[in-house]
């Protein structure tokens, strides 16, 4: 059996000479119902016999709105679309979007709920990794790796569900801080996931990274150089496999995030197996963090005291009815932020994710525009699959990792 590591594929662009007319090119839709596109994407490949010349993305089938629904509601309401927008990674939704209304508001939010984000959000990028790399392989045939990879997500839904009371659409943030402090014994829940997860990942490296199979579908496939990454809008591990460090924790730290002492993992290859190497790595420093943010967690309140945007603690609403009427109005109106915009940014598992928001002085934004990362990265994939085989663009399409709910919100 060959060398893995000198197993390098044949670049189908080079050896073909195009001969025939864009004219006589074959169009093949991939999609909208193709299971490989992991959700409702229609991708038309314009193809040359077997191989790929040119490819379009066509958006749009699960159009939701959300961007205009934000307008419509409160800043406090408005936090459940954030979940399900990226629904594998709803936590780090909600923290960007509430850290957009903070910003406006010019709000501090307490150490501890700074601590309690950083935990859920960093719990659902492995959650979200995994189950990416649990699909990806069982598209190029690998139906271990998605058993091991969906067992270990359970995991982390169980947490979820232990602290929001909910498995997946947890929406326990709130402008100011969060919704509820941790409940007893989920510290010991989460230590225990810390300890488990390690050896389940070195699991799904025994399966794929040295496997000579998995290195000849994704070796060289799908190569963006760092020129072309940026060119294109991507970001997250599809833009540092092409070797640029860029992570929004780093270079604009938020919750505390600067604190912390982790690597972001930074490739050079810029082809599908760095993006898969960046996303292994990336879960193992996302245990670093959980395990720090465990050993230091601050004591003290998880919502700010400002009582323009915080209900009033709940013992006071038996003992004052000012206390009450507060509560009635901050639940059924909101609050008004000042007039201004402002731009906020997290590291989702897929990018930057950025809110971009616009008050008029109301309870609702007036414009919310959100930087999606699926969508800025799916941009680049006609470039990807160009002079590949047909069966490379799943691959290709899969080490992306796209969100059709982040890509038509």
């Amino acid at each position: 059996m060959a060398d893995p590591a000198t197993v390098k594929p044949e670049v189908l662009s080079e050896r073909d000479p195009a001969h025939e007319p864009a004219s006589e090119w074959m169009e093949l839709n991939m999609g909208p119902q193709h299971p490989s596109t992991h959700g409702v994407l229609r991708v038309r490949l314009k193809i040359d016999g077997e191989i790929i010349r040119d490819a379009d993305s066509e958006v749009g089938y699960l159009h939701t709105g959300f961007e205009k629904s934000f307008e419509d509601k409160t800043y406090t309401q408005g936090i459940t679309f954030s979940d399900r927008m990226d629904y594998l990674a709803p936590p780090i939704n909600n923290v960007g979007f509430v850290m957009a209304v903070e910003k406006l508001m010019s709000l501090d939010v307490p150490p501890r709920a700074q601590a309690i984000r950083v935990i859920m959000m960093e719990l659902a990028r492995i959650a979200s990794h995994g189950l990416w790399l649990g699909t990806a392989a069982l598209d190029l045939g690998v139906y271990s790796a998605f058993f091991y990879a969906w067992r270990d997500r359970d995991l982390v839904l169980d947490l979820n569900e232990a602290y929001s009371g909910v498995r997946m659409m947890t929406s326990f943030t709130r402008v100011g801080g969060v919704a509820y402090d941790l409940p007893d014994g989920w510290l010991e829940q989460l230590q225990a996931f810390i300890d488990v997860m390690p050896p389940r990942i070195d699991d799904y490296e025994a399966l794929l990274t040295h496997n000579p199979i998995w290195i000849q579908r994704t070796r060289g496939l799908g190569v963006l150089t760092a020129e072309q990454a940026v060119e294109w809008g991507v970001t997250g591990p599809c833009l540092r496999a092409s070797g640029v460090d860029y992570d929004v924790r780093k270079a604009f730290p938020y919750c505390g995030y600067e604190q912390y002492d982790f690597e972001v993992p930074v490739g050079t290859a810029g082809d599908s197996y760095e993006r898969y190497l960046m996303r292994v790595r990336e879960m193992r420093a996302s245990l670093r963090i959980l395990q720090q943010a465990l050993d230091r967690l601050p004591d003290g309140p998880v919502i700010t005291s400002n009582r323009k945007v915080a209900l009033p603690p709940r013992p006071e609403l038996g003992k004052s009815m000012e206390s009450v009427i507060h509560h009635f109005r901050l639940v059924s109106e909101g609050f008004k932020g000042p007039v201004g915009e402002v731009y906020a940014c997290v590291e989702s598992p897929r990018g930057e994710l950025g809110y971009y928001l616009v008050s008029d002085g109301t309870n609702k934004p007036y414009r919310m525009k959100v930087r999606p990362p699926s969508f800025c990265n799916l941009q680049a994939l006609g470039k990807m699959v160009e002079g590949r085989f047909i069966a490379d663009a799943v691959a290709i399409l899969g080490s992306i990792d796209i969100i059709l709910g982040d890509v038509d919100r």
